[in-house]
C-alpha cells in the first residue's frame, strides 16, 4: 500500500456566532473585491501551522492531539478590528492573551517531542490573529480592501475551550477532529 502525506495544522475554531461573524467578513471581502482563497479554511486561530503526516498514521495524531488536551481548562480571549502583515495578509485582531500563547507555546514543545515536528520560525514568533484575506491580494489594491474594512467593525469575546486538528481535503481545510477542554 502506497503511503499517503497528507497535510494537517491545529487551530482554535470559534464558537458559533464569532465563526459566522468572521465568515462573513470574507464573503464581504469575495463579494466586494473578489478575494475569496481565505474561504478555503473556517475562521480559525492557528496553533500549530500546517505540517505533512502520513494519513494511515491519522488515528495516532488524533490519539496525540487528545493526549495533549488532557488538563486544558477553558479561557476567554477577546476580538477587536482588523490588522495586516505588510500588504500581503489581512486578519481580525486578537488581543494579546497570556493563556493563548501559553497553550500555542505547549503545543509547540508537544508537538515537536511527540510528534517529531521542526520547530518552525512562526512558532517562535507567534502573533495569533484570523485570517480574512491573502495570497490572492492584489498588493496595488491593497489600500482599497483595508479602506473598505474601515467601514466595517467587529468586537466579541470568546471562550478558548477546544482545539481542532484541520486536514486539507481537496484543496480546502476541513476539520477532521475537535477536543473539548475539561470543566
Amino acid at each position: 500500500m502506497a503511503k499517503i502525506i497528507s497535510k494537517y495544522f491545529i487551530a482554535w475554531v470559534p464558537s458559533e456566532a464569532l465563526f459566522d461573524q468572521v465568515h462573513q467578513l470574507k464573503l464581504k471581502l469575495k463579494d466586494t473585491f473578489g478575494l475569496k482563497y481565505a474561504l478555503k479554511s473556517p475562521p480559525h486561530i492557528t496553533l500549530k501551522m500546517p505540517f505533512s503526516w502520513n494519513e494511515a498514521k491519522e488515528g495516532i495524531l488524533i490519539e496525540k492531539v487528545k493526549e495533549f488536551s488532557n488538563n486544558l481548562k477553558p479561557f476567554s480571549i477577546q476580538i477587536d478590528g482588523f490588522d495586516r502583515f505588510g500588504k500581503r495578509v489581512i486578519f481580525v485582531r486578537v488581543n494579546e492573551n497570556k493563556d493563548l500563547i501559553a497553550l500555542q507555546s505547549s503545543l509547540t514543545t508537544f508537538c515537536k517531542q511527540e510528534l517529531k515536528l521542526v520547530s518552525e520560525l512562526s512558532d517562535r514568533n507567534y502573533h495569533p490573529h484570523m485570517t480574512i484575506a491573502f495570497k490572492d491580494i492584489k498588493e496595488r489594491q491593497f489600500d482599497l480592501y483595508f479602506s473598505f474594512l474601515s467601514t466595517l467593525s467587529i468586537q466579541a469575546q470568546d471562550q478558548v475551550d477546544s482545539i481542532s486538528l484541520l486536514k486539507r481535503i481537496e484543496g480546502r481545510w476541513e476539520v477532521v477532529y475537535q477536543v473539548f477542554f475539561t470543566t
